[in-house]
């Protein structure tokens, strides 16, 4: 298996050795088998490494068995839509034609479904005429009743400095207060806000009003002057507006504004969220 065997190439013409190559029997085998396994491991190479592999027979891309699963959840889908449809269009169906199954629970009646008459539950004519009177009352009111107006996290600033001539009182009509003040005094808006209502009227002057977050709208009557216009955003403490003696024309010196502060339909009094 040692012994050195010689391999020479010769020139046909000349007869000049040209190239020459000696190998034992082991060397052979070895460099035979070194040759296999080096052709094997560049074959494995080319196979998994390269796009060839997609050439191969029984072999599918990465793409085409992407599609394939996708048109197989498509298709468990469409099934299943497919199914629901045809009992839907059944028991269409059904109810058109009247063939509709009636269900074997029988209904099994109950005493407590019988309601025994009670002299207690007859209504009185005071009753009568309570609930009368309440409708008529309520029936043209815009106040909502709310027990618990989200005011956390809101910093109300006074719109003016001056002193509170006239309380809120809704049951005469007067849903915010009068400030008496200085003449020329800054009228300031309360919260963060958008100016919705800026407009003149003879009877009260000009008004602008605000609307602030959690539903809240703040509105200030007989002033003098405007200084925003509908749709400017204003921040809480922002001048808007200017005093005037619009509704004291006897007094030059002081004032007064009205104020109002309502909540989704309904009137709030400011003295219990702004301290004046």
């Amino acid at each position: 298996m040692r012994s050195k065997y010689k391999l020479s190439f010769f020139n046909e013409n000349t007869l000049e050795e040209v190239w020459t190559f000696r190998l034992s029997r082991l060397g052979a085998f070895m460099f035979f088998t070194a040759l296999v396994v080096i052709i094997f491991m560049a074959a494995t190479y080319l196979i998994v490494g390269t796009p060839l592999k997609n050439f191969l027979p029984g072999y599918l891309k990465r793409d085409a068995r992407a599609k394939i699963m996708d048109n197989a959840l498509r298709i468990d889908s469409l099934s299943k839509e497919l199914e629901i449809k045809d009992h839907y269009l059944q028991n269409l169906n059904r109810i058109l034609t009247g063939n509709i199954q009636h269900d074997s629970i029988e209904q099994i009646k109950d005493s407590l479904f019988t309601f025994p008459k009670d002299s207690f539950l007859n209504r009185s004519e005071t009753t009568a005429e309570f609930i009368e009177k309440y409708e008529k009352d309520e029936k043209y009111r815009l106040n909502v009743f709310h027990d618990n107006i989200p005011t956390d996290g809101f910093i109300f600033y006074p719109p003016t400095k001056g002193q509170v001539v006239n309380n809120f009182n809704p049951k005469r009509g007067h849903y915010g207060i009068d400030i008496r003040t200085s003449r020329n005094a800054a009228v300031s808006s309360v919260l963060d806000g958008t100016i919705i209502v800026a407009n003149y009227t003879l009877e009260q002057g000009y008004i602008i009003a605000v609307q602030h977050g959690n539903n809240f709208i703040s509105i200030y009557k007989y002033t003098g002057g405007l200084l925003k216009k509908v749709g400017d955003k204003v921040t809480g403490g922002e001048k808007i507006a200017v005093v005037d003696n619009y509704n004291d024309r006897i007094s030059t010196e002081n004032t007064s504004i009205e104020f109002q502060l309502w909540y989704m339909g309904q009137p709030l009094d400011p003295a219990d969220y702004i301290v004046f």
